[in-house]
Order: C-alpha cells, then sequence, then structure tokens
C-alpha cells in the first residue's frame, strides 16, 4: 500500500512528510508543519490519535478535517475581537508546487503567519472536570484558586477560572499558578493572555449553549508577532475542548463527551499498561470515534462537514 493511501484511510503509521513534496518544520502527535516562506507555515492535521502520550497505531478517519474545520470555523466567529493566526484554509491559496497534491490536503491544511509560540498552555474552566476534578477533591482548589466547599464532579463553577499550564515537549504538561506564569512571561503578557482566553471561553460557551452544548473546558495557545498576541495552533476542537450535550448532562458524574475520551476509556478497559505499544483500535471503536467528531462538528457548526449526496431521481 502506497503511502498516499496510507494518510487516506486514516492510517498515522503514513507520515505525512513522506508524501508531501517538502521537508516537515515540526511533527506534532496531530498536526505536520511545514515553512513555506519567512513569514507563513502550512499546517496539516494528520488523522492520527494519541492517548496517554503515545501516538496509536491506527487512527480515525477525517479527524484531522474535523479538527482543521472547526479551527477555521472558530478563527472566523472570533477574529473581530481575537486576531489569530489563520490566512487561508482554501485550495486555491496553496502554493503552486502543491497544488498537485491537493486532494489529499484538502480540508485538513491552514496556511497560517509565522509567530513566537508563547509557552503556556492558557487553560480556561467553565465546569469541575478532568484534572481540576482531582485537584479539588485533594485540595479544595484548582491551579491555586480557593472554590467552595462541596461542590460535586462536573458542577458548574461560581465564574470560570484560567488556570494556565507549562507546554511540555513530551509527557503531560504541568499545571502551574497564575503568579507562576507571570515570573515565567512577566505580568503585562500574563494578563492579556488571561484576559483574551476568558473572552473567547465566555464567547464560545454562549454559542455552543445555543447548539445544545456544554463548553466545559478548552485550552489555547498565542503567539506573538512584534508586540502583537495572536491565537495560534488549533481552537475549540474536541481535541482541544471539552464538549458535553446539555440534554444529557447531569452533575455528579462524568457526562458523555465529544472527544477522544472514548478511545481512552477503551484503552483502560484493554488491560494496556501505558508504556509499552498501544494496541490497535479495533474497527467498531475507530467507527464509533469518527462519529463523535463529525457529530461535535456538526452541532457546533449547525451542518455536517460532509452533506449528504444528492440523489440523481
Amino acid at each position: 500500500m502506497s503511502p498516499r493511501e496510507d494518510v487516506e484511510r486514516g492510517d498515522p503509521v503514513a507520515l505525512m512528510e513522506t508524501v508531501l513534496d517538502r521537508k516537515v518544520m515540526h511533527r506534532g502527535k496531530v498536526r505536520d508543519t511545514y515553512e513555506l516562506d519567512d513569514e507563513r507555515l502550512l499546517m496539516v492535521a494528520t488523522d492520527r490519535i494519541s492517548a496517554y502520550d503515545h501516538v496509536l497505531p491506527n487512527g480515525i478517519p477525517d479527524r484531522g478535517k474535523v479538527l482543521t474545520q472547526l479551527s477555521i470555523y472558530w478563527f472566523g466567529q472570533t477574529h473581530h475581537f481575537q486576531e489569530n493566526h489563520l490566512i487561508s484554509g482554501m485550495v486555491p491559496d496553496l502554493p503552486g508546487n502543491l497544488v498537485h497534491q491537493r486532494d489529499q490536503l484538502r480540508a485538513r491544511f491552514m496556511i497560517v503567519r509565522k509567530a513566537k509560540r508563547v509557552n503556556i498552555e492558557c487553560v480556561v474552566r467553565g465546569y469541575l472536570a478532568g484534572s481540576a476534578w482531582e485537584e479539588y477533591k485533594e485540595t479544595g482548589a484548582v491551579a491555586g484558586e480557593k472554590l467552595p466547599a462541596g461542590l460535586q464532579q462536573s458542577e458548574r463553577l461560581p465564574v470560570p477560572l484560567f488556570t494556565p499550564a507549562t507546554k511540555a515537549l513530551k509527557g503531560h504538561d504541568e499545571n502551574i499558578t497564575f503568579a507562576q506564569m507571570k515570573r515565567k512571561v512577566g505580568k503585562a503578557l500574563a494578563e492579556k493572555l488571561r484576559d483574551a482566553s476568558l473572552e473567547l471561553y465566555k464567547y464560545a460557551a454562549e454559542m455552543a449553549e445555543k447548539r445544545g452544548l456544554i463548553l466545559a473546558d478548552t485550552k489555547f495557545e498565542f503567539g506573538t508577532i512584534g508586540k502583537k498576541v495572536i491565537l495560534i495552533d488549533e481552537a475549540l476542537t474536541p481535541d482541544s475542548s471539552r464538549y458535553w450535550d446539555a440534554a444529557r448532562y447531569q452533575v455528579g458524574g462524568t457526562p458523555e463527551s465529544y472527544d477522544k475520551q472514548f478511545v481512552r476509556d477503551w484503552l483502560s478497559k484493554s488491560g494496556w499498561d501505558r508504556n509499552s505499544q498501544p494496541p490497535r483500535l479495533p474497527d467498531e471503536i475507530v467507527d464509533q470515534t469518527r462519529q463523535r467528531y463529525l457529530t461535535a462538528y456538526h452541532m457546533v457548526v449547525g451542518k455536517p462537514l460532509f452533506p449528504p449526496k444528492e440523489r440523481n431521481e
């Protein structure tokens, strides 16, 4: 099977850099980034999927397209108050030497402005879930912020919390306090990133609520171009956010989410030790995970990523 065929079927073993006619600048767990020139990058979202710091042997078809198209959607929705790095995701804007590869890039690429990354994960939490719930159970606080006693798992917080983390190249990111963040990046930049993150979260949470979704938490990444701070990477996707179905939401447990938690749950039950090579995902888990990503897109945007084809009578 050719590399191109592997990529099209969502197999992460096929590296995108073996297909594109240029050297990869950075290869992440999901995205491959290429330098177009001194001011622009090409970001390509593959169908790879990772869990517990491992890239899994097989991917989720169309996952990269969902991540890319949702990011483009949210960049478009928020650009009027928060500048971002997106230049284009349109095939006609591809450089001439990549046009012949447009079919494999279609819907999964962004041409973006090159920025200096701020190495802080800007996390905003509107609900008590995930690592925030674990921290609250132990300390009664989240990221150094004391919370009211007696809160339950998945409960809505009195106000959204900004809970930064250091961005690790390998392993888990480490949660830090806002005071620690100020020492790392400076008071002025820290406050600017906090305020921008909270504004983005509140705006997106209100939009999601109108679509029948709860945006429980999300993380943003920012970069700088000169003195200007812009939103970079991805935005408000199922990989960077925890979306819950509002109709099924209940306090006191773990609501069903539209992200890769479904894959994590299967891996936890599989007996994998999280240290050795991870097992291959069964076809039914791949199919169900793909459907969750497509459903997330449909609910957020209000239309399917792949509209049904009209029948010719």
